[in-house]
């Protein structure tokens, strides 16, 4: 992908072309393909992810949005919330509980929202930036027909695994969508007084060596030998150096750094408040760090006291 194509594909449209597309691709009839791939890939349509809620988002199945069926529909009602762009979506890729007798990883179902669905109320959320890239979503008795349902009735943790999955290596593949290249802080470097700081320049070079580390684990994946638990491994490790890089960023700039004459943030301190989301979108760097230990390194399960049991019989709270 070329750099402009990258930036084409960030923002509002990184969740449709990075996370939609290929899982209505893969869990997808013929005629919701026909539907929906043509206005993501034309770039016309913007789209949501409708996952995390109040009381479920690091640990996402014990979401409690529901569904109800009768007679050909469903009827959904519940609150999302960290939803990217989903004020500006024209559909949304919706988790709902359609059956709370099933263990929480069951009993999930997946369907394509039409976000201006009588019922639906989109709310933006400022953030430290000033921005609102993140909304919460209430659904009021929302009518979903049964033919938006991605996947069979029961299947939708499997087909969350594959938006989410996509969504960790999307995230760590493009620094146009989920990192912030070392490149303008290594120039800004070189033009300071820091630079005659020998260990200035051994943080640097640490910074370097993990992102051409991180390049290069991405070209190998490219290239065939991806693992479930790749987009993990790239996506802890981006999001985190990403992190490294605005600290050094703010640092070099000094006192300038945090002081502007006008009502703005400098670019050192955006950049520097910005990327706090980066550890925590896609799944925490602890969540990450639990997939990694559990699928590449064999250790134990994490203990869950509730594993077997009805998600209506779990407390919540």
């Amino acid at each position: 992908m070329s750099d402009s194509t990258e930036e084409q594909w960030a923002g509002p449209y990184f969740v449709g072309r990075t996370l939609i597309e290929p899982t209505i691709a893969a869990w997808g009839t013929a005629e919701q393909q026909q539907r929906y791939l043509p206005g993501i890939g034309d770039g016309v349509d913007v789209w949501c992810q409708l996952f995390s809620e109040p009381g479920a988002g690091s640990d996402l199945a014990s979401l409690a949005t529901r569904a109800r069926q009768a007679e050909g529909t469903w009827t959904v009602d519940g609150q999302k919330v960290w939803s990217s762009f989903a004020n500006l979506a024209r559909y949304g890729m919706l988790l709902a509980r359609t059956d709370p007798d099933q263990p929480k990883h069951q009993g999930i179902t997946c369907f394509l929202l039409d976000m201006q669905s009588p019922g639906v109320t989109v709310r933006p959320l400022r953030q430290l930036t000033g921005e609102e890239h993140f909304c919460e979503v209430f659904l009021d008795a929302v009518v979903v027909p049964d033919e938006a349902r991605l996947g069979p009735v029961g299947a939708g943790w499997r087909v969350a695994m594959s938006t989410l999955s996509a969504e960790r290596s999307g995230l760590s593949g493009s620094s146009a969508a989920g990192g912030v290249p070392l490149a303008p802080v290594l120039a800004a470097a070189r033009h300071s007084e820091g630079w005659a700081d020998p260990v200035l320049r051994d943080r640097l070079m640490t910074l370097l060596v993990t992102e051409r580390a991180l390049e290069l684990t991405n070209l190998r994946a490219q290239g065939g030998t991806r693992n479930s638990a790749h987009g993990s491994i790239t996506k802890l490790a981006q999001s985190e150096l990403s992190q490294r890089i605005t600290e050094l960023g703010y640092e070099l700039a000094g006192a300038a750094a945090a002081c502007t004459a006008e009502d703005a943030l400098t670019p050192e301190a955006y950049a520097l408040l910005d990327s706090r989301r980066l550890t925590i979108a896609g799944g925490t760097s602890e969540i990450q760090r639990t997939i990694i230990a559990e699928r590449v390194l064999g250790l134990d399960r994490e203990p869950d006291p509730d594993r077997g049991r009805a998600w209506s019989e779990v407390r919540r709270g």
